[in-house]
Order: structure tokens, then C-alpha cells, then sequence
């Protein structure tokens, strides 16, 4: 596993120009990583991003991973065959809170582990709705996954979008783009303790929707690195 996330890293270098940027810095943001959220879902290629990480984060994804796939992408005939080995586990799901959710959540409990959620679920077109004409939310899963984990550190990845690269339904990428990521790293406890916080008299799950919501429409469109590039 680990060798492929990292051929993958390396073919995204060659052929991508990735730039990482942090919206907030944290001192050794790659330690005691326990759950990775990528915000701004456009394309099956995200996987380019792994050209901006370090090669811990790469053995821990292969080592202690938990990746939900949908199972329509497993049915892939060559993506899905690829997206079955980037992670220690990966899970197929339905877009139902089924048996394949919960196989999801009794994986999460390894303490080195990381689970790596992209909360949108379905990918945006160019018209900035989903493949069904509707605005891309997000979906509450992800706080299902942050009240299950103990503690570690929360990674939120802003997307700048990659329809330069590759829109849904295209065969074939294009090569030598930019493409932008933005990045910050919050404690997970101290994080739910401010949801808890500011949901009054709300749920916990429709708090982390709405902030999540917002950390996305403010981070994810990037002066200089539009999905036009």
C-alpha cells in the first residue's frame, strides 16, 4: 500500500504543480493525525494532492488507514481497483446509514489510526451542483467519526478544485496544471468542546455541518488558482 501511495506522490510531482498552503500553522502539523476531512469535492483525481504530503503521513494511511469509499467508485473498473489499496481499510458505503456505516465506525478505534473522510460524499460538476442539479452539502457522517474518536488531531484539507484537471465523467486528465490545498490542523477534543459550545440548542451533528460549511465556502475559492487554470 505504502508503495503505491507513494508512486502516486511521485507521478503527481512529475505531472501536477501541487501547492500546499497552511491557513494556520501548527508546530509538527502531521503528528497524532486522527481524522483527515477534504472539503470541496470536484474530481476522482484528488489523489494528486499526496504530492504536497511527507512520507509519514503516506505509512500511516497505509499502516492504520480507514478510508469510506462509495461503493459505486469501488465499481470502477480501474479507479475503484486502485482505491481498494490506498488504505490499511478501505470501506465501501452506501449513501444510506446502513451495516456499511457502521462496518466504517468499528474500524476507527485503532489508536494510531486515521480515518480519512471526504464529508460532501458527491463530487461537484462545473455548473457547482452535483451530478443530480443539487448544491453539494455536508453530510453528517463526519460527526459521527469525531465523536467516536477519542482524541488526537482533526486535518481539514481545502480543495481549490480540480476541473483543470479533470471534470466528473472526463476519461482522460490534463497535465502540468497548478493545483491549490490549503490546510489547518485543530485538536479534536478542544474542537468538539467549541462545537458543543455554539450549537445552543441544536444538535452536535448540525453545528459541525454548519462549520464545516463555512470553513469551506471561506477557504476552498482561491484568488489565483480558479478550476479555469
Amino acid at each position: 500500500m505504502f508503495l503505491l501511495l507513494y508512486t502516486i506522490k511521485v507521478v503527481a510531482r512529475l505531472l501536477w504543480r501541487v501547492q500546499l498552503e497552511w491557513v494556520q500553522r501548527n508546530e509538527d502539523p502531521w503528528a497524532n493525525l486522527r481524522v483527515l476531512v477534504l472539503l470541496n469535492h470536484t474530481s476522482l483525481y484528488e489523489p494528486v494532492f499526496l504530492a504536497a504530503v511527507p512520507n509519514r503521513f503516506l505509512w500511516q494511511l497505509a499502516a492504520h488507514g480507514v478510508v469510506p469509499i462509495a461503493d459505486k467508485t469501488i465499481a470502477r473498473p480501474i479507479v475503484g481497483y486502485l482505491f481498494k489499496f490506498i488504505a490499511r481499510h478501505v470501506v465501501p458505503i452506501t449513501r444510506e446509514r446502513d451495516a456499511t456505516w457502521s462496518e466504517l465506525l468499528s474500524n476507527i478505534h485503532d489508536p494510531k489510526g486515521l480515518v480519512l473522510i471526504v464529508p460532501e460524499g458527491r463530487m461537484k460538476r462545473t455548473s457547482g451542483l452535483d451530478r443530480h442539479g443539487n448544491p453539494l452539502v455536508i453530510r453528517g457522517g463526519i460527526a459521527d467519526v469525531l465523536q467516536a474518536v477519542p482524541d488526537g488531531r482533526l486535518f481539514i484539507a481545502y480543495s481549490g478544485g480540480l476541473h483543470h484537471v479533470q471534470v466528473p465523467g472526463e476519461r482522460f486528465p490534463r497535465f502540468f496544471k497548478r493545483a491549490w490545498l490549503g490546510a489547518e490542523v485543530v485538536d479534536i477534543p478542544s474542537y468538539r468542546e467549541e462545537i458543543r459550545a455554539t450549537m445552543g440548542s441544536g444538535s452536535f451533528k448540525g453545528a459541525v455541518i454548519s462549520d464545516l460549511t463555512r470553513r469551506r465556502d471561506t477557504h476552498c475559492d482561491r484568488e489565483g488558482y480558479p478550476d479555469s487554470v
